[in-house]
């Protein structure tokens, strides 16, 4: 049986997921992107992953810096979610991140953030799996942003 891009994309729709934005930073350069692809992978040593586009400005800055951070995002987040998903050259607007001691922009009121630093780099197609190795995590209040269908989602 063999399917098409635009059945696959439906299918994959099916799936709820929460919403991240991943960042990084190389120099003064800040680079970020709506990412859903992304995932805890290890507890010892404490790792996760996220799939970026080969073809993406972030793809390029997380190979040069090799680190990254993940932004949960929360439902009044929606938002930034949109911004960093657009080919929009300032999507940092000035007083909407911080610096993370580490370097990293870090988007102001996330749900959580995971500071990592990048400890392989495997091939997935189109795409590139980033695997990173926790440095530093915060928690912060609210609730999650999902999306599922095309479509962004708040919880009961």
């Amino acid at each position: 049986m063999s399917i098409d891009q635009s059945f696959f994309r439906r299918v994959m729709g099916q799936f709820a997921s929460g919403v991240t934005v991943v960042t990084t930073a190389v120099g003064d350069e800040l680079q970020g992107m709506t990412v859903s692809s992304f995932a805890s992978l290890s507890m010892e040593p404490m790792l996760v992953l996220i799939c970026i586009a080969c073809d993406t400005a972030s793809h390029e800055s997380i190979q040069r810096s090799g680190m990254f951070a993940v932004n949960m995002l929360t439902e009044e987040q929606e938002h930034l979610s949109q911004r960093f998903a657009s080919r929009d050259v300032d999507k940092f607007l000035s007083g909407s991140y911080t610096f993370a001691s580490s370097g990293l922009p870090l988007l102001n009121d996330a749900l959580a953030t995971i500071e990592c630093r990048v400890v392989n780099a495997l091939p997935g197609g189109d795409h590139t799996i980033f695997v990173g190795e926790i440095l530093n995590a915060s928690v912060g209040h609210g609730r999650p942003l999902v999306y599922y269908g095309s479509g962004y989602y708040r919880l009961g």
